[in-house]
């Protein structure tokens, strides 16, 4: 079970979704669980908090738990920017490995500026980025380079799962920087 985390613009739903149909994996966009409210909250360039965050964390971990009891791998992309909701979602699966879509604030509000029809405004990015907690050493993961082409992005994190034996959970090594 894979998770593509980091902020908006960093491209999690493009590598997700390209890292699952390599891996011939399910799918899932978290933004899809969002409720209406978080995405009107959002759209008016409110961030959201952690009490809005509660029921879309908790519909991802179901999600996540299905895919689990059925032995389903899938990638998941999402934010995750706090480490107590990632920590939600690996009790929802404990084989959970982070991707860490890493990218400098330029890069990132250069992308939202070319963005069209999401509901992710370019003024929340600050508030993202006030809010991450970048992944620690012993959350095992994979922190790729979110500035290079998307090709390299899937070759270097396959090559990390099959370095792996497939995600396999008994493999909680330090991965490193791609």
């Amino acid at each position: 079970m894979l998770l593509v985390m980091g902020v908006s613009g960093a491209g999690k739903t493009t590598v997700a979704s390209a890292l699952a149909e390599r891996l011939g994996w399910a799918f899932l966009d978290a933004d899809d669980l969002h409720p209406a409210a978080n995405h009107a909250k959002m759209a008016r360039g409110e961030p959201l908090d952690d009490v809005d965050r509660r029921p879309w964390l908790a519909a991802i971990a179901a999600w996540i738990a299905a895919r689990q009891a059925e032995d389903q791998p899938a990638v998941v992309a999402c934010s995750t920017l706090k480490r107590a909701y990632r920590d939600e979602l690996r009790r929802a699966a404990d084989d959970l490995q982070i991707v860490f879509l890493r990218a400098e604030p330029e890069l990132l509000a250069e992308r939202l500026r070319h963005r069209r029809g999401h509901f992710m405004p370019a003024s929340l990015l600050d508030s993202q980025f006030a809010d991450l907690e970048l992944p620690a050493p012993e959350e095992h993961p994979m922190v790729v380079d979110a500035g290079q082409a998307l090709t390299e992005t899937i070759e270097a994190v396959s090559r990390m799962i099959d370095r792996d034996k497939g995600g396999a959970p008994e493999t909680k090594k330090r991965r490193g920087d791609v």
